[in-house]
């Protein structure tokens, strides 16, 4: 397995989203098809772990090496795995996530979510608002964080484990890091 570690002057940081959010609904993709579907498709081979290595995810660990990111009364994240080139752009492509989320469920991992990143500078210096994905504005997470990572945006889209908190909601009381 493939370690991405990842400190706090490094260009291609991930962010892991801490804030919570409500829902939304998937908007409309060319041809009927939402965007959820399009990002389905597009990382359903990334329920495979070495097909998401082969695509350059590497396992990500917090500023503490933690790699299960949870937090306690509240849920869970999972085990993130990210992609160093993605991370750092301000592309919003649903179906280029710059993190993969996994569960570890029976001895293997699991995809449960995607995760969408972009760093807040890079973002505030071209556009007047936070940006927003399946018609939801990002989470904001701000400097210091436990990443030791500068300020960032991220969403989450829980489109392999259901979240009853929401689809686009950070954490997920069904994910599990123990």
């Amino acid at each position: 397995m493939r370690t991405l570690t990842i400190r706090p002057a490094a260009v291609a940081a991930l962010a892991i989203a801490a804030a919570a959010a409500t829902s939304a609904l998937a908007i409309a993709a060319p041809g009927g098809q939402s965007q959820f579907d399009a990002a389905r498709a597009a990382t359903a081979a990334f329920h495979d772990v070495s097909a998401a290595e082969a695509a350059d995810y590497g396992e990500f660990h917090d500023a503490a090496d933690v790699a299960c990111i949870e937090l306690t009364g509240t849920g869970a994240m999972g085990i993130h795995y990210v992609n160093g080139s993605l991370v750092g752009d301000t592309v919003l492509d649903p179906t280029r996530p710059e993190a993969l989320v996994y569960e570890r469920r029976g001895g293997g991992l699991h995809l449960v979510a995607l995760e969408y990143i972009v760093f807040k500078a890079a973002w505030d210096a071209s556009h007047a608002a936070a940006p927003e994905l399946y018609g939801r504005q990002f989470d904001l997470v701000p400097f210091p964080n436990r990443y030791g990572l500068p300020a960032f945006y991220a969403l989450h889209a829980w489109l392999w484990k259901p979240n009853p908190r929401g689809e686009l909601f950070a954490w997920n009381p069904r994910v599990d890091c123990s």
